[in-house]
């Protein structure tokens, strides 16, 4: 399998990564990519930069080294509605947009109705591209409800990589994403896998990710990985999306 990107990364503007974005972008090069996301944290997680950052990237080169730059932000789902942490007016400027769950920053109830409506919810978000690490059993989820959402919304499912890290915090991580890989066969919607980096030399490092896509015999045409024409067709799927929903962007 051929990787050309990666969906999910971190600079030191985030608060506890520790590269800047030229860093990454050097990294993305050597490594041979084609594009990376960098997706910092949104205001309400604990450390991270203000919304002025956002708003402020379009000042960023869209290429360095060779390599596209999508500049964008994991956002933070805060409750049962699937509200975030950046108003429509700032999603509106971001290339892509990862919407995830976080301790510190979700305060609804932590029941399966109640997360697996938080999710559903952010998908119905046409400024929502990917949903981040929908792995961690602390916050159960009805995986086949979040995979026939994501078909009818476009909107792409995360395996994040650090989330099945050895030793990591997330609980049941290897299940769950297995299950959720069965329905989005099922379903045919495509996935992402997400390095989650937070330093550079884990950009595009699939070393726990990619074993679970192998394990599920997951079609390689739905790895957004894969393929920047793949992830451009889900961005343009949304955009599409913002004018049935009248978002003024």
């Amino acid at each position: 399998m051929k990787i050309v990107l990666d969906t999910h990364a971190h600079t030191i503007v985030s608060g506890h990564a520790y590269n800047t974005i030229r860093e990454m972008a050097q990294m993305a090069k050597e490594k041979g990519l084609e594009a990376f996301a960098l997706t910092e944290h949104a205001p309400q997680m604990p450390g991270t930069c203000h919304e002025f950052y956002f708003q402020n990237l379009h000042i960023v080169p869209r290429e360095m080294y060779g390599v596209r730059l999508f500049m964008g932000v994991e956002l933070n789902i805060m409750n049962e509605k699937g509200e975030v942490d950046l108003p429509e007016s700032t999603l509106c400027q971001m290339d892509i947009a990862i919407a995830s769950i976080h301790g510190p920053c979700y305060k609804g109830e932590r029941t399966e109705e109640a997360i697996t409506a938080a999710y559903l919810a952010a998908m119905e978000n046409p400024l929502i591209h990917i949903i981040g690490h929908p792995d961690d059993g602390r916050y159960p989820v009805d995986y086949e409800q979040l995979a026939k959402k994501a078909k009818e919304t476009g909107t792409i499912l995360e395996v994040n990589n650090g989330s099945l890290r050895p030793g990591g915090f997330r609980v049941d991580t290897r299940k769950n994403d297995l299950k959720m890989l069965e329905y989005c066969k099922k379903y045919e919607v495509p996935v992402t896998m997400g390095s989650d980096a937070h330093m550079d030399v884990d950009l595009a490092d699939y070393s726990y990710a990619l074993p679970v896509i192998e394990e599920s015999h997951f079609p390689e045409e739905l790895i957004v990985n894969t393929s920047a024409e793949l992830l451009e067709s889900c961005i343009r799927y949304k955009r599409n999306m913002w004018k049935q929903k009248k978002v003024n962007c």
